[in-house]
């Protein structure tokens, strides 16, 4: 072969595609180098052409060798049989604990697997000497679904904004206690879920990102949403209280991170036996990975928010901990606990209010490069690459979202760990979680630091669906799976199948460019809702203010105004209603009548807000992330708009309250 050849085959063998299919249909080939990088990003050498032709060989070599595939998915608690190149003896080893599940002889070709329990086990192979660990993935069939939450076939939430929420407690950005105060509202209007962005740590030492969706790590919490004037010990200090229409997230920070000290000073010096208790226990639950964020946390105090940046002993957690830790990482322990406790009591909040799903979380794509997440799992992620998009819907010059993806090599021979801790703990207080770009799972989009352009890379879809499954089913939690932009064919069918719910937004539902799809016609199994935020508002989109912020940014020139306000007068020609009441719950009215299992009710749509939350492609140019919401929680739950939008959606069928709605009519 020649080299090309060569890096071709390689190429095939390892995941890396050779080209994709952009948003217009065009066929993009990968050029050589960005192959390269991203082979190199999955562990590989491949700086040369020898080097190349040495890994191709080595992976042959090792797939001829291999008794059966690295990794194998079972259906749970059901007997299996397995077909080895060889007959080794085996045993199963149970995930965690190590305890042997199984063992015996291969007889006949056939290992004769018998019911195993939900989980990532480990099955040991040798033979003649030699021995092989095949991850064993022993799965339910499905994610649960809303008739196993209670929820019924058919029901709706409200999706917000958390750091939009005041109080009159608190003047913003929205903590835990807010949620809490929202939930209540909304369960007793028969709303069945409340969704948030992202509560994922954004790394204590990294004061300029506000981003939800570019954390430090996405297994921790966001201690900023902690209500500190909730705690033990916290002096009193003056907050803003202009409550203007943006967050100032530096005054927050100063207070609160003042009155967060006072807290944790306050339980060194008082904690009753139980409480050190029931902190020990959190700790010890966390394991090795809150330890390790919470030393990266300490640690960024004094050395910044990039790792990459820190002294070379420090840049691993082995390193870190050879050179004595940090003194700030109890502190760090102790803040995890406490916004685990407050999230956790926001959904039993949610849950007592009548929610059968409760709190609706968002996963986000990716962890920041240089924080965390990537910090302690650097074994799994891939190296000199950003995750990103292609051109598509959202963003027709492509997005770089300088995140970390894992590397499907490095994760497989990690046993999906790291993964597998970020489902949990996204999980652990959701009824409902989002994951966001699941596309992601199916095959990811790499863009090489070495400034070639991007490329995809085959993900190992059926065992990381398999993942889901047994987190959500361990956790009790629905999934619904964001999948906008370019979907490969079978995608949505076999995330289906794994009863994850698709993610269907009404201002891309387009059946051809001034027509939507009726929502009785949308996906069965998905969450249907009319934009998101990262589109205008019902607001905005009705009066054209995100062409006005494009033409401000010069996105679109003065000549191509006109055109662009005359194709948005089409399009809600096509749109249900037509004066500014009649417009939001016409629409409503379409998607609770509509097909999907799922409809979300934005709260920016409910109150009429005009501005969107983000404005994709800009940073500094546009206030995202920042926006308060116009009324306090407590007027929110008692808002007409919001009582009128329960009406809707019950007297469609979609809640708790639509029993005795057809009661109130029929006397």
């Amino acid at each position: 072969m020649t080299a090309d050849e060569t890096l071709s085959a390689l190429c095939d063998l390892v995941g890396v595609f050779p080209e994709f299919v952009d948003l217009d249909g065009v066929t993009r080939p990968i050029l050589p180098e960005t192959k390269r990088a991203l082979l190199r990003a999955d562990g590989l050498e491949v700086d040369t052409d020898r080097e190349v032709a040495e890994t191709l060989a080595g992976l042959r070599a090792e797939a001829e060798a291999a008794w059966l595939p690295q990794d194998v998915v079972l259906a749970c608690d059901q007997r299996a049989v397995l077909r080895p190149a060889g007959a080794p003896d085996w045993h199963v080893l149970a995930e965690n604990s190590g305890a042997v599940l199984a063992e015996g002889h291969t007889q006949d070709g056939v290992i004769s697997l018998p019911p195993l329990p939900s989980g990532v086990h480990l099955l040991h192979l040798a033979q003649g000497g030699q021995t092989q660990q095949i991850c064993l993935i022993s799965a339910p069939s499905t994610t649960p679904g809303l008739r196993d939450m209670g929820a019924g076939d058919k029901t709706w939430g409200v999706v917000a904004a958390l750091y939009g929420l005041h109080s009159a407690r608190n003047p913003g950005p929205g903590d835990f206690a807010d949620l809490a105060g929202l939930a209540r509202g909304l369960g007793a209007q028969g709303a069945q879920f409340l969704g948030i962005n992202p509560v994922h740590a954004p790394g204590w030492a990294d004061e300029g990102t506000i981003s939800p969706y570019s954390p430090t790590h996405r297994g921790f919490l966001n201690t900023t949403h902690i209500a500190a004037q909730n705690l033990e010990g916290v002096t009193p200090r003056q907050q803003d209280s202009a409550r203007g229409p943006l967050i100032d997230y530096p005054q927050h920070r100063v207070w609160q991170r003042a009155s967060l000290r006072d807290a944790w000073q306050h339980f060194c010096d008082h904690a009753t036996d139980n409480q050190r208790r029931a902190f020990e226990a959190f700790c010890a639950e966390g394991g090795a990975a809150l330890q390790d964020f919470a030393l990266f946390e300490a640690l960024s105090e004094t050395h910044g928010a990039d790792w990459r940046h820190w002294p070379a002993g420090l840049q691993t957690p082995a390193g870190a901990i050879a050179g004595g830790g940090a003194p700030d990482t109890r502190f760090h322990l102790w803040l995890q606990w406490i916004a685990d406790a407050q999230l956790g009591a926001a959904q039993s909040e949610a849950r007592a209010a009548g929610m059968a799903l409760g709190l609706y979380l968002d996963l986000a794509v990716g962890a920041r490069r240089g924080g965390a997440e990537a910090w302690s799992g650097q074994d799994a992620v891939a190296a000199g690459v950003s995750v990103g998009a292609p051109p598509d819907q959202l963003s027709p010059a492509g997005q770089n979202w300088q995140l970390a993806g894992f590397a499907p090599r490095k994760l497989r021979a990690a046993r999906y760990a790291p993964l597998r801790q970020v489902l949990a703990q996204s999980m652990r207080h959701a009824g409902l979680l989002r994951i966001d770009h699941v596309l992601g799972m199916n095959r990811s989009f790499w863009i090489p630091d070495d400034g070639s352009p991007g490329g995809y890379i085959r993900q190992p879809f059926g065992p990381l669906l398999a993942i889901v499954a047994i987190e959500a089913q361990r956790a009790g939690t629905a999934v619904v799976g964001e999948d906008l932009g370019l979907v490969p064919p079978g995608f949505r069918e076999e995330m289906a199948g794994r009863g994850l719910y698709g993610y269907t937004v009404l201002q891309y539902e387009k059946t051809d460019r001034h027509s939507f799809r009726d929502p009785a016609d949308l996906r069965p199994q998905s969450l249907a809702c009319f934009g998101t935020h990262d589109t205008p508002t019902l607001q905005g989109y009705w009066t054209g203010h995100d062409i006005d912020w494009w033409q401000e940014l010069g996105w679109i020139g003065q000549e191509n105004v006109a055109g662009a306000r005359a194709d948005r007068d089409l399009e809600k020609a096509a749109l249900p209603g037509d004066g500014d009441t009649s417009r939001r719950d016409a629409i409503h009215s379409a998607l609770a009548e509509g097909a999907t299992a799922m409809v979300a009710v934005q709260l920016d749509d409910v109150l009429d807000v005009r501005e969107a939350q983000n404005l994709p492609g800009t940073t500094h140019e546009h206030p995202n992330w920042q926006r308060r919401y116009p009324l306090p929680v407590a007027e929110i739950a008692a808002d007409a708009r919001l009582a009128g939008t329960a009406v809707i959606m019950a007297r469609a069928g979609r809640s708790a309250a639509h029993n005795d709605i057809e009661r109130e009519e029929n006397q």
